[in-house]
């Protein structure tokens, strides 16, 4: 697993280069919409080919999770999920936040993650029960112990509004009982800085599986807790997560007593 780690990162630093170099000459005519405020680009799409092409090459017969749809090809034993640019709004604004994001599922269990986030050339990865890294440093969650001392990261809704009067409400709950709420527009590297410990903690909803998928096992290898709004483990399909340090429990038992 470690050996196949490390080929990942090469592609994803590889891929990342691709996705720097366009970033200097992107033309926002060509921004596409999958959906309301759902932004797709030319970068995007062929970020993931690359990405696809060179995962069948390190992992043949492996399956795909992938946001563009690329490749629909399922395995019974190993599948990648893949967001090839996390953050494409903010990259087609220019907004420099935004990463590749890749992790292995092995017989429906997380194995593998990797998050790169391109303008800081930050590279976060894990492997299951091996730690977690940053540009292959270990990397912990952070040691803040009370909510009141903790940075809260989070995500706005783009399209499906229906439970925006309960996200409010719980918002307006953590931005009276914590240092601040912060919004980098990709859950990637908001699961990445939480490992890290720049974050305490980050909940969002509406999310897919490969938004959340390689920052939860990073987040989990650094020592963090990751769990659906219900404290259960339905956090990559079920579009829904919190994740954090010792914080979590009482971040659970905030958005709990607003979220119905």
């Amino acid at each position: 697993m470690q050996k196949l780690l490390q080929d990942v990162i090469v592609l994803v630093k590889e891929t990342g280069e691709f996705i720097r170099q366009e970033s200097r000459k992107f033309d926002s005519s060509k921004i596409e919409y999958k959906g309301k405020n759902d932004l797709v680009s030319y970068v995007d799409k062929e970020a993931e080919r690359r990405l696809v092409h060179g995962l069948s090459e390190i992992l043949p017969g492996s399956g795909f999770i992938a946001e563009e749809g690329t490749s629909n090809k399922k395995s019974d034993i190993y599948n990648w999920i893949i967001d090839p640019l996390d953050g494409t709004t903010n990259f087609t604004h220019g907004v420099p936040a935004y990463a590749i994001s890749i992790a292995l599922l092995k017989r429906g269990e997380l194995s593998l993650g990797v998050v790169y986030e391109i303008n800081r050339d930050e590279c976060f990865h894990a492997a299951r029960g091996k730690g977690a890294f940053l540009n292959h440093a270990p990397i912990q969650v952070s040691k803040v112990k009370s909510l009141d001392k903790s940075l809260l990261a989070t995500g706005f809704p783009y399209y499906n509004f229906d439970q925006m009067r309960q996200y409010l409400t719980i918002l307006n709950d953590f931005m009276q009982s914590t240092h601040g709420l912060r919004r980098m527009g990709s859950a990637a590297v908001d699961l990445a800085y939480t490992a890290c410990g720049r974050f305490e903690g980050f909940f969002e909803y509406n999310l897919n599986a490969w938004d959340v998928a390689a920052g939860a096992l990073i987040v989990q290898e650094a020592g963090g807790t990751v769990t659906d709004f219900n404290g259960g483990n339905d956090y990559l399909f079920g579009r829904e997560i919190v994740a954090g340090n010792v914080t979590q429990p009482e971040m659970l038992n905030t958005i709990q007593k607003y979220w119905k």
